[in-house]
């Protein structure tokens, strides 16, 4: 029994969605090149700016998101052990 594939489960899809960003990842960049753009501050004028701006905000908030997970992580059973005690608690310690 065969099964169709959804239409995002296609590799040429994806092949091709993957391609189609590439060439306006490209596109944009080019037009950097050619498109007069008002800065505000120095930096910006600068070829290819805002792409590199977007990548280190984007592997900052990974590593910041990497450093507060160990803050914020809980064991995998965290919510039972409590489950557990609150009912412990409540049936006065059976």
């Amino acid at each position: 029994m065969s099964k169709s594939q959804d239409f995002f489960d296609r590799p040429e899809t994806l092949r091709g969605i993957l391609y189609s960003l590439y060439a306006m990842c490209g596109l944009l960049f080019g037009l950097d090149f050619v498109i007069h753009r008002h800065t505000e501050h120095p930096l910006e004028g600068l070829y290819g700016f805002y792409p590199l701006y977007g990548f280190i905000g984007c592997v900052v908030l990974v590593l910041v998101a990497k450093w507060m997970r160990k803050g914020l992580m809980r064991e995998e059973d965290y919510y039972q052990q409590a489950r557990e005690t609150k009912t412990e608690n409540a049936n006065g310690g059976d």
